[in-house]
């Protein structure tokens, strides 16, 4: 009787311990990475409790780092923004914040750089982003 009640015990102590609360978080495909990590396109990077993606290059116009030019030029990504219970794609602007549902996120870094005469290859590029 007692080894029974004893196994009893173990059985719901163990079975208690599993248990945990597990907050709503966003899900993506695969791993995202660690919130200021760089990540290429396709790869998903933690911002806060928001996942951001980039898909893809929309414009890059900003101006060769072997070149003068008379205007700077912008980068724009594609982005997707997912948080619990919502998800949009954006097209982020580097350096200019977007502000979605009361939060702010900014595309805030981008390599590499323009070259005069050398296209980037979309495999190449590497994004940071940041929340204000």
């Amino acid at each position: 009787m007692t080894r029974t009640l004893a196994f009893s015990a173990l059985l719901i102590s163990t079975a208690v311990s599993g248990c945990a609360i597990v907050p709503d978080t966003p899900m993506v495909r695969g791993e995202a990475k660690a919130q200021g990590r760089a990540v290429a396109l396709g790869e998903s990077v933690w911002q806060g409790d928001t996942i951001l993606t980039p898909l893809s290059v929309v414009e890059d116009s900003r101006c060769p780092e072997n070149a003068r030019c008379v205007q700077a030029g912008k980068l724009v990504v594609s982005t997707r923004i997912t948080a619990t219970h919502w998800q949009q794609t954006v097209p982020l602007t580097l350096g200019e914040p977007y502000t979605v549902m009361n939060r702010s996120y900014v595309l805030n870094g981008a390599t590499p750089g323009q070259m005069a005469g050398q296209a980037i290859q979309p495999g190449t590029y590497r994004f940071t982003y940041a929340a204000q």
